[in-house]
């Protein structure tokens, strides 16, 4: 059993909605995995300025100790950062937060989110071969984390969202970093990160896509909440829109399982995957820096892999007959 200063560990998620979220499952795992007291709560908090009063009052919980850490999700990844004393490398430079914790009365903001996504897309891409090309499909606070994991490692990515606004916020946020971003790609097998805007239209989208020929791959991540519960038929990109050959599509959404958009892939006979991957590598990395310990990994995949079970119907198991949720080493 670990030995914590605290007997009890207060931990939650704040967004809106929560209902639908697996964070209570897996972190309770991880708890009892490590056979820690403690429990993972469900803090719904409606946008601001209607949840103000909700937000501040959990913030301060969060600094005097009686709750010990908070994840954050939609749509408050980035509204939340005024009220923080200290932001991590990672979310500074990202500008958005997942994770929240308390250090000497100081409220820190973190995101996990980006080195999730990219643990997450290694065991579904194995080696990419040829250029690296992205079309990311959103410009928030989860789309801005992938964004920045891309170009770390010396993707081309393309931002696209409903709000062209965003997306140049976004685009202007990175550039500004450009020279800070670390290219950790290896062997010379990209050019430099490279990052642009296209319109969100099924013009400036297949256009896009055009330059992607059946010989070479691209990547397509939807990072928005569209396809989430209850809104099972909404698909991010245009219905009428065809899938290049080389593209392998990651959707963020992991419940549904099946999104409209990964139906679409997988008629298309394309490899795709939802986003439990990434929710648990996240999961993992944001309880290590609230415990201090390392994450018991194969627990919280195993939360995971019990949800496939029970929850999804035997034609949504096919999204997962190649891609499923590997348990890793702890």
């Amino acid at each position: 059993m670990t030995e914590f200063a605290k007997p009890y560990l207060q931990l939650g998620l704040i967004g809106y909605p929560v209902k639908h979220s697996l964070s209570p499952r897996i972190h309770q795992a991880a708890l009892e995995s490590l056979g820690v007291e403690g429990r993972y709560h469900l803090y719904p908090v409606p946008p601001l300025p209607e949840g103000k009063s909700d937000l501040e009052a959990l913030l301060e919980q969060l600094r005097q100790g009686v709750i010990d850490g908070l994840n954050v999700t939609i749509p408050h990844k980035q509204s939340v950062l005024p009220y923080l004393d200290e932001l991590t490398e990672d979310a500074g430079a990202i500008g958005a937060v997942n994770t929240l914790y308390e250090k000497r009365g100081r409220l820190i903001g973190d995101n996990t989110d980006a080195a999730g996504f990219w643990a997450d897309l290694q065991l579904r891409l194995g080696r990419w071969k040829g250029e690296r090309r992205a079309l990311v499909l959103g410009a928030g606070g989860a789309a801005r984390a992938v964004v920045y994991a891309l170009l770390q490692y010396g993707w081309h990515v393309a931002v696209t969202a409903r709000r062209r606004e965003q997306s140049l916020s976004l685009v202007e946020n990175f550039r500004r970093l450009s020279g800070k971003l670390p290219d950790r790609a290896a062997g010379g097998e990209s050019d430099a990160p490279c990052l642009e805007v296209i319109p969100f239209t099924e013009q400036g989208i297949s256009d896009f896509l055009a330059h992607t020929p059946a010989s070479r791959r691209v990547l397509i991540v939807n990072a928005t909440p569209v396809g989430m519960e209850p809104d099972f038929d909404d698909n991010p990109l245009p219905a009428s829109l065809p899938l290049p050959e080389g593209a392998f599509v990651y959707d963020l959404i992991y419940r549904p399982a099946e999104t409209a958009l990964l139906r679409s892939a997988l008629a298309q006979g394309l490899p795709a995957c939802n986003g439990l991957g990434m929710l648990v590598e996240q999961a993992a990395l944001a309880f290590e820096r609230w415990t201090g310990e390392p994450a018991p990994r194969r627990a919280m995949y195993a939360a995971v892999q019990s949800y496939q079970i029970e929850d999804i119907n035997s034609d949504q198991d096919k999204v997962y007959s190649r891609d499923r949720c590997n348990p890793p080493r702890d």
